[in-house]
Order: C-alpha cells, then structure tokens, then sequence
C-alpha cells in the first residue's frame, strides 16, 4: 500500500522558539503528525529543518533531525524529477509536505506534487493550519461570499495598473474581493499603484504579519490610503508578508 502525503502549514512568519508558542497556530494533531514521520518535500531544505527543529522541541514523538530526509521541490524542480519525490510514498512511505509559510500547495510548487500523488492513487490528507490568505478575507471586513486570489501582478508599472484596473472592474461588477500577493520588498510600490489605479471609493485593505505579535490589518478606500501615503504615515509593512485585497463599490 502506498504511503499517506500530509499537508503540513507552517507559521506564516518566524515565531519565538518555544512549543508553547506553536501551539498559538498549530493544533497539537499536526505537531504529532509531523513529529513522527521522517521524509519531507519541502522549498527549503534549510529552513524545514529549522521549523521542524521548532516542533520537535519537547515532542515526546519527535525523531532526531538527523533521521530525517528531506527533498526539495520549488519553482526550479523540473516537472520529470515529481516521479522520484514520490517514489518513497509508492514505496508505503508516508511523507509530510511543507511550504515556506502557511498551507502547502496554495501559491506554492507544491500543487504539482499533490496532483501526481493524486494521478498515483496516493492518499493525501490536508491538515489544518494558518493560510494567510484566510485570515486576510476573515480579517477585511470584505465580501467573504465570494472573492478570488490573483497571485503577483506584472512588474510592470503600465502592465500592473492595467491588470489592476481590470481586476476592479470584475470587482465592482461581480461583488468580488480580489486578492494579490508581492514580494516584500515590494509592498510599498504595490499600494501606491493600487491607490492610483483603482477608483477613490474602492475598499482597499493591507493585512501584514498575519498570526505574529506584529500583525496589523487595515481597510480604507483608495482615496483614505492616498492621503496617508501622502502624509507617509502608511503602515510599516516594508520587507513584512503582506496580502492586499480590494473590493469596488
């Protein structure tokens, strides 16, 4: 019988090192399910271990890190070496999945791996944990009946405030919130061009550091933003994980 692939969340940011204090965003079943298995499909091979080392303090169930093995898959791996990341699994070896932050296989090369693993009649077993992109809807005060994540924008200052636009149009037409994501560094550029691309009415809300002692979620319209940014009196959310969500009205 093939083995079971397990989702497993991992904190959306670092977090003090304490199992009292990943007990906050982890239930204790996923600590005892990471805690006993020995192979990992994980972005990282570095910093899995470093999570990993963070679950096994004081788990009576943890394995020594030097026991564990872990394969990376990220946006590099080519679509033929799937086959080898599964072949313990086929092999009656179960297997844990870990993304860099929150839930694997959402905005995250994981995906591909738990179709193949779904292709190969493997079990595969999602287990509960923070999704940012969850806490961020729960948190906008937006319409949580219906709403749709775009992943990153274009780069492109002109590609970007185009897709944005268009994005706002089948926002205010459909009652949808729409989602983005950027690469921190970057969150300062992608608020700018939200506020000047959408319309002054249209609900905009930031969401940084979902989970953390610093998170912080604020949802103003376009043109409230516009006037912090030009007060610069906007959140610090330079370099922080941050969703961006947006609704027309």
């Amino acid at each position: 019988m093939p083995g079971t692939l397990y989702l497993i969340p991992n904190t959306l940011g670092a977090t003090e090192a304490t199992a009292h204090a990943l007990c906050h965003v982890l239930p204790e079943q996923v600590q005892d399910i990471t805690s006993k298995l020995d192979y990992f499909v994980a972005e990282n091979a570095k910093t899995a271990r470093a999570f990993l080392k963070l679950v096994a303090i004081d788990h009576p169930l943890a394995k020594p890190l030097q026991e564990i093995q872990i394969a990376e898959l990220n946006v590099n791996t080519p679509a033929e070496a799937l086959g080898a990341l599964l072949a313990p699994l086929l092999a009656g070896r179960d297997a844990g999945l870990v993304s860099e932050a929150g839930v694997p296989a959402v905005a995250d090369p994981g995906a591909d791996l738990v179709r193949l693993a779904h292709q190969h009649g493997i079990t595969v077993r999602p287990l509960v944990g923070p999704s940012s992109l969850l806490l961020a809807v729960m948190a906008s005060g937006l319409n949580g009946q219906s709403f749709a994540f775009n992943g990153y924008l274009p780069t492109d200052a002109g590609q970007r405030a185009k897709r944005i636009q268009q994005l706002e149009a089948r926002s205010r037409s459909e009652k949808q919130t729409q989602l983005l994501i950027e690469t921190p560094y970057r969150n300062g550029a992608m608020l700018e061009a939200l506020v000047a691309s959408c319309q002054p009415g249209t609900l905009v809300c930031v969401a940084t550091d979902l989970s953390l002692p610093s998170e912080s979620v604020r949802t103003m319209t376009a043109a409230k933003w516009k006037g912090l940014l030009a007060a610069n009196k906007a959140p610090d959310f330079h370099k922080k994980p941050t969703v961006f969500l947006f609704l027309g009205q």
